[in-house]
């Protein structure tokens, strides 16, 4: 590592004023061209300025000057704040946005009613008096509604750059300045045979239905975060905690590492701890989507703002503020929303190109319409090109993919899928395999005792004198042993004698009786014959199952079957998965056997067996050059290099642990459903851009030649810059509302 990538420093620098994808183009480009600064993303939605840059070349306020200087609003970095107060802050900016967006409207609204008022009145009123009472009325919209406009598209000039707000400047600027001088110098026009008209009503109505827009935008970009707000306000305000012996009730904000928090029935877990007495079942939908509550006893994590729902619980707090499990989720998903899809490109290359062009369609048009339209012809010259320039806002363009991206990344939150960011999202709606690791991922992940066959003893009495011998044997068989005698309530004995005998088993003495718990190999050694259950072990290994034999007292007894489960999900994931048209293949250590048992009940396609952890990327690679989309999921473990490799890596987590970094995906539920819900929502999302590109295009293909009057020789119809102003707001809360849908996805 240099010594410069050592001084690179990163900040989140807020932005205010950014109304379409050239602007946030425009301060991005500005800040990327400042010396010391390796990277910057602007971030339309959140309205957020990220730079990485060397501090040594650069300082943060030189960075914030830059952005002013491009004409936009932007405040120092402070401290590093948790989500919920950077949340807070940036719905405290909105909010003043949102206020003063309203006042501007609602003074601009009024203007314009009065302006078409004063366009209606008798015919005996002085034109000039008129036009005077116009240009009254319409200099506060210009010189204070609507000023931001003009200053943005100035400090543009001066930067070399053109974005929405040059298109409303140069239009309501133009058609303003042209009726100012109508009025005040009207006598010079009409001497020279022109006859006066003013365009201040359209001015007016143009720069209220822009704020209007910008009013509804301001809006609806607020409720996309609606997600993380919901998450947030999961948590409760106050904890129970045991101080010096008594209970007290505190502000979640006082809470330390270390304090024992008392949670009844009914009441949310304040934070982050493990349990250290009472039993209880604990809801976690709100972090994993699993409507079924978990089992917590002593020993067991519990996660911040999960509903505690029968038992009472002492919690030993392990988490607070910032380092709970909630602020992380709610961190990704700021992150996520952060990040541009790879389709995000095209409507950037567009917007870069577009202004520049329109201003170009709108001279060309001016002109025409000057040399070759109808008298009065500077009245329609002015009209068609300063139509073409209000029609033409880019800010629908801007708004389609990041609208969608923050609404999808939220709501997958909702549902316990973490999408790491919009080319993420892009990326998993692209798919065509998805590999599935089969410890952990689509099995349990531990041995269990799937079956018990006897020869006379009770199944319960063979179990718990099985059990009793293993609980001293490390073999993870052994575990199984006792984790399902301890499930029945089966009280286990210690063992007089216990002795290992390498790949076999163990024997030993337990109350009184001889045991021998192992293979065949293990009963072959001790003189007892396996002949009488020798099917029932074929059996057992034809369906991926371990058979133990047990003997007692020197005769066998019977077989034991152990088996890593199939999670319960696991058979309708990978059906939802079929039915999104993928190919899904298991990748898998154990024996091939094995492996293709829990392909049958499953219904997996295709299996891979007896695959070393680091073949597993490998076998990535190589789907990857037959020209598949391939998907990984795994536990995020020995799975990390695949998982890496994969187009998209899908972790697999658990309500604790959330900071698997391999994948781009995580789910916080620790089952396969979530797959298909992850898959099923970035393929709604992609065509969701996909739509608001179409409608944010098409809207300007047919409407710039329609403001610039093709339609005019054949049919008459002509739009007015005042209709033009409407059609644009609408473009871009359609698009904002399109993107909305996915809430309820």
């Amino acid at each position: 590592m240099t010594a410069t990538t050592e001084r690179l420093e990163h900040c989140d620098i807020p932005v205010s004023g950014m109304t379409c994808a050239a602007c946030s183009a425009r301060v991005q480009r500005a800040l990327e061209r400042t010396p010391g600064v390796s990277a910057a993303n602007v971030n339309l939605m959140t309205n957020q300025a990220t730079v990485d840059f060397d501090a040594a070349l650069v300082a943060t306020e030189s960075l914030v000057e830059v952005i002013r200087q491009a004409g936009y609003g932007a405040e120092a970095p402070g401290a590093q704040l948790a989500p919920d107060e950077l949340l807070t802050a940036q719905d405290a900016a909105r909010s003043q946005e949102i206020a003063t967006l309203q006042w501007k409207v609602v003074v601009s609204g009024i203007a314009a009613v009065l302006a078409m008022g004063f366009m209606l009145v008798p015919t005996g009123w002085s034109m000039q008096l008129v036009n005077i009472i116009l240009l009254g009325i319409s200099l506060p919209v210009v010189f204070w509604a609507g000023r931001h406009f003009y200053t943005r598209a100035w400090a543009g000039f001066r930067h070399h750059s053109a974005d929405m707000s040059t298109l409303i400047a140069v239009g309501t600027g133009s058609a303003f300045v042209f009726s100012v001088a109508m009025t005040l110098a009207g006598g010079w026009f009409t001497a020279r045979g022109l006859e006066p008209h003013v365009y201040y009503e359209a001015v007016v109505w143009i720069i209220a239905l822009v704020l209007v827009g910008n009013l509804l935008e301001a809006k609806a970009k607020g409720r996309t975060s609606q997600a993380i707000r919901k998450l947030l306000g999961l948590r409760p305000t106050t904890a129970r905690v045991v101080r010096a012996g008594a209970e007290v009730e505190i502000p979640l904000s006082e809470l330390t590492v270390g304090d024992i928090l008392i949670v009844r029935p009914g009441e949310k877990i304040p934070a982050d701890g493990a349990v250290i007495d009472g039993t209880s079942n604990v809801d976690e939908s709100m972090l994993t989507g699993e409507p079924l509550p978990v089992d917590k006893g002593p020993g067991d994590a519990v996660v911040g703002a999960t509903l505690n729902r029968h038992g009472a619980l002492k919690v030993q707090v392990t988490a607070t503020g910032g380092d709970t499990v909630l602020s992380h989720i709610v961190r990704l998903v700021q992150q996520a929303q952060g990040t541009k899809a790879p389709i995000q490109q095209l409507a950037d290359r567009v917007s870069a190109v577009f202004v520049p062009v329109i201003l170009c369609v709108a001279i060309a048009t001016f002109v025409i319409w000057f040399d070759f339209g109808p008298g009065p012809w500077y009245v329609h010259a002015l009209a068609a090109a300063v139509t073409v320039l209000v029609i033409a806002c880019p800010c629908a363009m801007g708004l389609a993919v990041p609208t969608a991206v923050m609404v999808a990344t939220g709501r997958g939150a909702e549902r316990g899928v973490l999408f790491k960011g919009g080319d993420v999202l892009q990326r998993a709606s692209e798919l065509d395999v998805v590999v599935l690791d089969k410890t952990g991922t689509v099995t349990e992940g531990r041995p269990t005792v799937t079956d018990i066959f006897t020869r006379g003893e009770g199944e319960a009495e063979l179990l718990r004198l099985a059990a009793s011998l293993e609980r001293l044997s490390e073999h993870p068989l052994a575990e199984a042993f006792v984790r399902a005698a301890h499930d029945k309530d089966l009280p286990l004995s210690e063992p007089r004698r216990f002795e290992v005998r390498a790949g076999q088993g163990v024997v030993g003495e337990v109350d009184e009786r001889s045991l021998a718990v192992g293979n065949a190999s293990l009963m072959q050694a001790e003189g007892i014959e396996t002949s009488p259950m020798d099917h029932r072990a074929e059996a057992l290994g034809t369906d991926g199952k371990t058979a133990v034999f047990v003997s007692l007292d020197g005769a066998l007894a019977g077989v034991l079957a152990i088996a890593d489960p199939i999670k319960r999900t696991s058979k309708a994931a990978v059906a939802d998965l079929h039915r999104l048209g993928l190919e899904v293949v298991m990748l898998t250590g154990d024996a091939r056997r094995t492996a293709e048992s829990v392909a049958r009940e499953t219904g997996i396609d295709r299996i891979i067996a007896e695959v070393l952890p680091d073949e597993k990327l490998d076998v990535i690679h190589r789907l990857q050059q037959e020209g598949k989309v391939v998907a990984m999921v795994g536990d995020g473990l020995n799975d990390a290099p695949a998982l890496a490799q994969a187009d998209v890596g899908v972790a697999i987590g658990t309500g604790t642990d959330v900071a698997i970094e391999a994948g781009g995906v995580t789910l916080m539920r620790g089952d396969l459903a979530g797959v298909p819900e992850a898959l099923g929502l970035a393929r709604r999302t992609l065509r969701v851009i996909r739509q608001n590109l179409f409608w944010a295009f098409i809207y300007n293909v047919i409407g710039v030649p329609i403001a610039a009057g093709v339609l005019y020789p054949a049919f008459g119809l002509l739009l007015t810059p005042t209709i033009a102003g409407a059609a644009m707001a609408a473009s871009s809360v359609s698009v904002v509302s399109n993107s909305l849908r996915l809430r309820t996805a």
